[in-house]
């Protein structure tokens, strides 16, 4: 540090150091659903209507909304208390009115599913054991819009593989941010008030669970990874027991089973997307374009108002190869090295004077994204005496 001997004004040049881009968060969760009508210390129910409130834990849960209850609240507790059991550990939870029809679900004046809107930080979506084809093609439609997040669907309750296929066919997501779970699971929950507390086994509906799954993976191992081949705790048994053969058929059409191993448990057994296009095919791989997406969105906010020139274009490409690096190196992209893993392109090439007289700083990237082993072939064959015979 250099030592001032005289009164005045100095002036020292330094290198400022170029902001780091840091991954966000990607498993937070919202619910929308009805819950039992209780009255609460911290929260008013009739205020608590159709805002997104913060929970993180199934205690604090129970302390604001309610446990279980088959005519008022039959599936949305079932679904938070199964994200917590999976690996939850935020979700926010908007509460709708009791005799809430599917126009309040996707109202326009940030009711339901709307008031998802309000939160950036959420990025998986339930409504848990709604399934008409208005609420669910929505659902789809705000995750595509706020380009953020996924939603989680529910088959129908008592669906068999024809019928879940044809709710299948109704559903339309051109880029991936939907995903439709087969069939339900069965799960012991606690009903009743604090002082007479009873056990009730019932099946409900899975994306509760599979919500904290992906919590699960994306802590565990990573974003990139796709949450299937996981044992679904809480869950005591399924609906329907999904046959190899059976989902042979449900599986290419985007129907994520789960299904029972004997001495593996009850697994999820599928990581598809509703994209009937080969791009965004798989759950982990729209997950982490959305997380890449996201994180470098938020970590070059700095350029905003920056001279739009070369010095900026190459701190921007320094800055976001930096990040993708530490991707790549952290197994979530393919190739043997970084230039098959990714490019960064911030000059001339991706901007048009028009860009440039308008103030817009154009970047242009791309990812190779690892997609999942879904089909392990191990081709045999008999060697004897140095020659090999036709596989089996």
């Amino acid at each position: 540090m250099p030592e001032y001997t005289a009164p005045g004004v100095s002036v020292e040049e330094t290198s400022p150091r170029r902001p780091s881009i840091a991954g966000g968060s990607t498993s937070t969760a919202g619910f929308v659903g009805r819950t039992e009508h209780i009255r609460n210390a911290k929260l008013d129910n009739d205020a608590m209507l159709d805002k997104p409130v913060l929970v993180q834990s199934w205690t604090e849960f129970v302390e604001t909304f309610g446990r279980y209850s088959k005519r008022r609240a039959p599936y949305l507790p079932p679904a938070v208390q199964g994200f917590f059991e999976n690996g939850g550990r935020r979700c926010y939870v908007v509460r709708v009115p009791d005799g809430a029809e599917d126009e309040h679900y996707i109202g326009a004046d940030m009711t339901g599913l709307q008031a998802l809107c309000t939160v950036d930080d959420i990025s998986i979506v339930c409504i848990p054991g709604v399934t008409s084809l208005s609420v669910q093609q929505a659902m789809i439609s705000h995750c595509e819009n706020m380009r953020d997040r996924v939603c989680i669907l529910d088959s129908e309750k008592n669906a068999d593989v024809q019928a879940v296929l044809t709710q299948r066919n109704s559903l339309h997501s051109s880029y991936g941010h939907g995903a439709l779970y087969y069939p339900w699971i069965r799960v012991m929950m606690e009903s009743g008030k604090k002082t007479r507390l009873h056990r009730v086994h019932d099946f409900v509906p899975p994306c509760g669970h599979i919500a904290g799954i992906y919590a699960q993976t994306d802590s565990g191992r990573g974003v990139h990874q796709a949450p299937a081949n996981v044992v679904v705790s809480g869950a005591l048994d399924v609906k329907v027991h999904v046959t190899k053969n059976e989902q042979e058929i449900l599986n290419p059409k985007g129907i994520n089973c789960i299904r029972t191993f004997p001495g593996r448990g009850i697994l999820v057994w599928g990581a598809r997307t509703l994209c009937e296009g080969p791009e965004w095919k798989y759950v982990n791989v729209r997950r982490l374009l959305l997380y890449l997406e996201e994180s470098i969105k938020n970590g070059t906010e700095w350029t905003v108002f920056k001279p739009n020139g070369e010095a900026l274009w190459a701190d921007v490409r320094r800055t976001v190869e930096d990040f993708l690096m530490g991707v790549w190196r952290n197994g979530m992209l393919q190739g043997a090295k970084p230039e098959e893993a990714f490019f960064v392109k911030c000059d001339r090439t991706t901007m048009t004077q028009n860009d440039l007289d308008n103030g817009r700083l154009v970047c242009l990237i791309g990812v190779a994204p690892l997609r999942p082993a879904e089909f392990v072939i191990f081709r045999i064959s008999q060697w004897t005496s140095g020659v090999i015979k036709a596989p089996l």
